[in-house]
């Protein structure tokens, strides 16, 4: 229970981190800005011609009499949007992180130079490009173990009751802990701790990765709340991973630093 409490501290913690660095923040919303119109863009399309293409897939259903043609039909769309919205959930963290590589690398270098008692931020000594295809290759690694969750949790939402109940709850926690594993890693691959040790890292303290991502996966069903938290989240999860790695961080909330113009990325 301590650990649960003390995710959630690092949650608002990194909130309050970017609230005192207005210019940190805003430079932040991009990336969520972006992947937003991106996602909704989708969503519309697949509103719009879904139905059409659930009966193009479905040819055999054509000769069927009503109403189980529109029923069945009907179902598939229902089916094919809700899991739709359910992938848009589950990627749009690894999504926006990969679109806003420099920026949140740029954010998390901050908050570790603002924290540390010498004033400094590892440094991956990596090309972007390269940090990049890191990103994207350890995010796809993600999204496949999720999407096998969302398949398995999505087939025992049919369980009566538990269904209804337990399933959904589960599920926000497998989110979570999905979410903080994109989030900490902005800040744990500069300091070169792979997909499979940062996994083992996070396992190692579940609690504390439920407290910091669950409610955050909450909140991230509105996609458009997440772009709001996604700078703050990122800037708390570098205060997190400092903790999992054993770094010293001062105690308490750190006064604002002076601010400086962020135009310059890696500065």
């Amino acid at each position: 229970m301590r650990d649960l409490g003390a995710g959630f501290h690092y949650l608002l913690k990194g909130q309050r981190w970017v609230a005192r660095h207005g210019k940190q923040y805003g430079f932040g919303l991009i990336p969520g800005l972006i992947t937003l119109v991106l996602y909704v863009a989708a969503l519309v399309a697949l509103a719009t011609w879904g139905e059409d293409a659930v009966s193009w897939s479905t040819p055999f259903a054509d000769d069927w009499s009503s109403p189980w043609q529109g029923l069945f039909r009907g179902f598939l769309v229902v089916v094919l949007f809700v899991l739709a919205v359910l992938l848009a959930v589950l990627t749009f963290t690894a999504v926006t992180l990969l679109i806003g590589q420099p920026f949140y690398e740029n954010l998390s270098e901050k908050v570790d130079r603002d924290v540390s008692p010498d004033g400094t931020a590892p440094e991956s000594g990596l090309p972007l490009w390269r940090e990049l295809w890191i990103s994207a290759r350890d995010s796809l690694r993600i999204l496949v173990r999720a999407a096998l969750w969302a398949v398995l949790l999505f087939a025992l939402g049919f369980v009566p009751f538990v269904g209804q109940t337990v399933i959904p709850v589960i599920g926000f926690f497998v989110t979570g802990f999905f979410l903080t594993e994109e989030l900490t890693a902005v800040a744990l691959q500069r300091r070169g701790v792979e997909l499979r040790p940062r996994l083992a890292l996070l396992r190692s303290r579940r609690a504390l990765v439920w407290g910091f991502g669950t409610p955050l996966a909450v909140a991230f069903v509105v996609p458009f709340v997440a772009v709001f938290l996604m700078p703050g989240a990122v800037a708390g999860a570098t205060l997190m991973a400092r903790e999992l790695l054993g770094e010293e961080t001062p105690d308490g909330d750190e006064e604002p630093e002076e601010e400086t113009v962020p135009g310059e990325l890696g500065t």
